[in-house]
């Protein structure tokens, strides 16, 4: 029986050890299917192992070197999905982690992609517009470790820009991100705010010119704006080089434009576009 589990015991060390060498070689910007999808299969035994070891879901009578090892292994696999852009998969990473940095947290050494980690985790709340549970899980960290951390500030900074309407300052920390997997999120982010300013747009004008379009809505270049209007059903006049848009073209047709917009909030909109373009420029 002993023998049993410590040949067990020392698959599970050899198969971590084999899951950390093939995560050092991947890429974190652009890895290839094969190297993902080895990295997955790699990822689905050791979670067989661990269930099958009580690791998965542990206990503090677990000792700690099984306890590193299984953290080690969700941590890997919270890395993966993002690199696999599986969201919904690394949210799944994230849950299972939470037992070991909360429950277990004080019986472990530190991990140094702990906090990588919880900033993610913060940013796909931001990223899917779930505001009050970015505050709510921001609330259950220790204060000097979010004051302490580039990976948390990063979150705390960019919802902070959000509430100020500063959109220039969320696109510019593409560039600042403090780990490569952040670009993900905040791509995504991105994406949400471009659906709010857009909405604001269809709202205060019948149409613009497809450049102050485009700069208004972080595009580098024309394609983006043509799929954008694409799906949010604008039309693109390529002689005037202007967007119109649909939907407010669709309740004119209608004779159904809903509330007017007071002169007063339109103003003030067109200036914040303007201190955008400035800032931008």
């Amino acid at each position: 029986m002993a023998s049993s589990s410590s040949s067990s015991s020392a698959s599970l060390s050899s198969q971590h050890a084999q899951l950390l060498r093939s995560f050092s070689s991947l890429s974190s910007t652009s890895p290839s299917a094969a190297d993902l999808k080895s990295l997955s299969l790699q990822l689905t035994k050791l979670k067989i192992a661990l269930t099958q070891a009580g690791l998965l879901v542990p206990t503090k009578d677990a000792k700690k070197d099984d306890l590193v090892l299984a953290r080690d292994v969700l941590e890997v696999g919270a890395f993966w999905s993002i690199r696999a852009k599986d969201v919904k998969s690394f949210d799944r990473y994230i849950d299972l982690l939470r037992v070991f940095y909360t429950d277990l947290g004080s019986l472990l050494p530190a991990s140094s992609n702990q906090p990588p980690l919880l900033g993610l985790s913060l940013l796909r709340l931001l990223s899917s517009n779930a505001i009050a549970s970015f505050h709510t899980t921001l609330e259950t960290l220790p204060p000097a470790l979010v004051a302490d951390s580039p990976y948390l500030q990063h979150p705390v900074n960019l919802e902070r820009w959000l509430m100020e309407g500063s959109y220039s300052k969320v696109w510019r920390s593409r560039d600042q991100v403090p780990q490569e997997e952040y670009r993900f999120f905040v791509d995504g982010l991105m994406e949400t705010i471009r659906h709010e300013i857009a909405s604001c747009e269809e709202k205060a004008y019948d149409s613009l010119p497809l450049n102050d379009a485009a700069t208004l809505l972080f595009f580098d270049r024309m394609q983006q704006v043509s799929d954008f209007a694409n799906e949010r059903g604008w039309q693109i006049n390529p002689s005037t080089q202007t967007v119109h848009f649909g939907k407010k073209a669709s309740a004119a047709a209608a004779g159904t434009y809903g509330d007017p917009i007071p002169k007063r909030a339109m103003i003030a909109s067109n200036l914040s576009f303007a201190r955008e373009l400035e800032s931008i420029v």
